[in-house]
This record gives structure tokens, sequence and C-alpha cells, in this order.
């Protein structure tokens, strides 16, 4: 019986899934490197007030879902709910505001938040999060953007929209959300208590509401596009034709406004079908206040954030090919033996194998050969070395390949040239580079 389990919300990435991640990781540090966007890793806890006053305090993850907590000495500190705030300071505390802009920044980092459990949906998740801080040009938005695209399109993805929408800035939005706030008003009697509130409070989550009922009246509220003031209107039409020039489809969504409250002018999100009711891989937006903000100049800024479980998740409904990618972590030889003596050998040419670039495991133990060979194509070998009394008089070495059993005998001295010609035009180490 299992005593202890990870907590609800939580998952363990076993053996058998890490393919899939090492493939995503790749696949992120060679296109960010290719966007001139350099690594950064965060503290995973920062200040409270860091997240209260750069999210929002009116917004679910502020009100509901932070884990936050007293250390020894008094302070509020708070799990990660997200990136953008934490790489912010950073971008503050280190003065990068005075280097070359736009910075462009990337990280690989859990986020914590206490939210009901779903497919694709964990209380500790990962994301890929890209950040651009020093521009104001729409060419940056599409080209934020378009490393996000290009990320989906490299890992075979298919089928994702592009949701878009702008909901302006604090010149133009206040006009919006009164606009907002007196049709919603109107409708006061068809809203629950979570929605009331939210009118109250922060009505741009009405938006949001995830009331079936709620849904014709939300389809029927304004929209923030026509209470742009003519800057904003002038960089999302800009930034539309940005991506219509790059051939990246998108679709207009008038509902789409982000949960978090430094958002300005642009906003999206990418929805992949069938992975739940949580259809959102990613997202992001401007946020051209938060700077100023968290106690910097007025410094605009645009970013990402694309979970990776709900990456994974796509990508093994709609890529069982990938499956062949834990191949790449398997042996590519299996080194067996036969007796006491050939065990020794077998330890010294795992190791000589594996000095020279080949992944190389062995047996162990006083198992049989057959047991070993047994061993051997579970862990998905390609070949099999196997070293005995007859091998060791000889100075030769038997390989097998596990898939047909063919064997041929090969000079110890030949072994490793021989290998690496054999090995080499495996397609399956190439799939995490196309």
């Amino acid at each position: 019986m299992v005593k202890y389990r990870a907590p609800r919300g939580t998952q363990d990435i076993l053996p058998q899934d890490q393919p899939y991640w090492e493939l995503l990781r790749d696949t992120i540090r060679r296109l960010c490197h290719r966007y001139g966007y350099r690594r950064i890793d965060l503290p995973l806890f920062e200040e409270t007030s860091l997240f209260v006053r750069g999210v929002g305090e009116a917004t679910d993850i502020v009100e509901k879902e932070m884990y936050s907590f007293k250390d020894k000495g008094g302070d509020s500190l708070t799990l990660l709910p997200e990136a953008t705030a934490s790489v912010v300071r950073a971008y503050l505390e280190h003065g990068m505001h005075v280097l070359p802009q736009p910075v462009k920044l990337y990280t690989i980092l859990p986020n914590f938040r206490y939210d009901r459990p779903q497919a694709g949906r964990f209380r500790q998740f990962h994301v890929f999060d890209a950040e651009a801080l020093g521009e104001q040009d729409p060419a940056l938005d599409a080209e934020v953007i378009s490393l996000a695209w290009r990320f989906y399109r490299e890992l075979g993805l298919h089928g994702l929209t592009l949701q878009l929408n702008s909901i302006g800035d604090e010149k133009c939005r206040p006009g919006y959300i009164l606009a907002l706030t007196a049709y919603f008003r109107q409708h006061r009697n068809r809203l629950g208590a979570t929605d009331r509130q939210r009118l109250r409070r922060n009505p741009l989550r009405l938006l949001d509401s995830k009331e079936k009922g709620l849904q014709p009246l939300v389809a029927q509220a304004p929209r923030s596009v026509d209470h742009l003031c003519g800057e904003c209107a002038r960089h999302f039409s800009t930034l539309r034709g940005y991506l219509e020039d790059l051939g990246m489809p998108y679709q207009l969504n008038y509902r789409l406004v982000r949960g978090l409250d430094y958002y300005t002018k642009t906003v999206f999100e990418f929805w992949a079908p069938g992975i739940g009711a949580q259809n959102a891989v990613g997202g992001g937006g401007r946020y051209d206040g938060l700077v100023e903000q968290l106690g910097g100049p007025p410094i605009p800024a645009i970013g990402f954030a694309l979970g990776l479980e709900r990456i994974v998740l796509t990508m093994q409904q709609q890529r069982p090919d990938a499956r062949g990618l834990e191949n790449q972590q398997g042996p590519q030889v299996f080194v067996a033996y036969r007796g006491e003596e050939a065990r020794k050998e077998a330890l010294l040419l795992a190791e000589s194998l594996r000095e020279r670039g080949l992944r190389a495991r062995m047996g162990f133990g006083n198992h049989s050969l057959k047991a070993q060979m047994r061993q051997a194509d579970r862990e998905g070998a390609f070949l099999a070395a196997i070293l005995g009394e007859e091998e060791l008089s000889s100075g030769r070495v038997t390989l097998r390949q596990l898939s047909s059993g063919e064997e041929t005998q090969i000079e110890r001295g030949e072994l490793i040239s021989w290998l690496k010609r054999l090995l080499a035009p495996r397609p399956l180490e190439k799939l995490s580079e196309s």
C-alpha cells in the first residue's frame, strides 16, 4: 500500500515522459538564441507585495490562487504564480534599463497557483516565459508572437489558433470600463454572486466568466476595440498588418482580456483543440505600465508564458510518433557478459564506450546471458556487445543486433570506429534537431 502520494495538483514527470520535456527545452533554447533572447533564472518565491502590486489586487490570482506564507523572519513571501513581475523586478534591480533596448529575456521555470486540477491544469506547472522590455514598436509585438508560433510549429503541433485583441491603455481603457459597467448593470439581475463582485471590483473579468447562462450576455457586451484611442488603434492596426505580412493567421477575439491587470494594448492566446475545457496552451501581451508601477521609469514591454504541461498533453495527442523520442534516452549499446572475469572487462568496455560519447549500459549481478538480453531489449538497446571466455581469449567482441538477432564479431581495437559508423546515421538521433 502506498502511504504517500504527490500533493493534489502536482505530478511526477517520469523517465518515460522526459523525452517530451527534453525536446521542449532543446527547442526553446535553440529558438531563443535564434531570436536573440538570453536566459535568466529567477527565485521561486518573491515578496508577496510584488504580485499584489504587479498582477493586481482584484485578480483571481491574488485573491484566490497564490501560495503565500510568512517566513521565520516574519516576511510575507509567495511562490511564483507567474514570471513577468519577477522578470521586471530583476530588470530593475540589476540596472538592465540602461542597457541597449529592447532587453530580451527568457526562462523555463515552475509556477504555483491554487486552482481546481483538471486535464492540463496543475497547481504546480511549468512555463516557457519570454519577455522583451524597452520598446513600443508593434513590430516587436509581431516578433514576440512569431517566436511563440514558431515554437509550436517546430514541435510539429497543428490545429492551433492565435486569438488576438487589444484592450487599450490608461488613456482609453477607463472609457471602455465605464461602458462595460453600464452594460452589465442593466443586466445585474442575471449575474451570480461572483460576477456581481467582479462588476464592482474589476468589470473586465466579466468577459472571462465561465457561467454558461451568461455567455449570450457576454457575447453582446461592448468591445474594447471600439473604444481605443488613436494611438492604440494605430498600434493594433499596424500589428495586424505585420501578422498578415508574416502569413500568420489569427482570429479577433473581442472577449479576450487575459487575467492580469498589468496588460495594455495587445493581448493574445494560443488555443489547441481537444485538450479539455481549458484549451489555451499559452498567451501574453503588452504591459507598458508595469515597470513604472514597480518603481522604474516608464518603459514599455511585451511577453508571453506558454504552459509546458499543456503542450506535452497536446503533443501526446497529436504526435504519437513522438513517443519514439524515448529511444533517444535508451542505450545504443548494452554490454553483456558470461562469467566473473568477463564482468570486469564488461565494466571497462562500457566505460570506454561512454568516454567516446556513446550511450552504454551493462548488466549487473549473476544473471544469465538470456536474462541480460531480455533486459537489453526492455531498455530499447540497439546493439548488445557480448563478452565471454571465447571473446576474451580471441580479443574480439560479439555484437548482436537486438531487432534481428544477427551477430558479428569485431576486433576490440576496431570496435569504437565500427560502432560510430554504424550508429551515426540513426534517424531517431536527429528527431530533436528537426
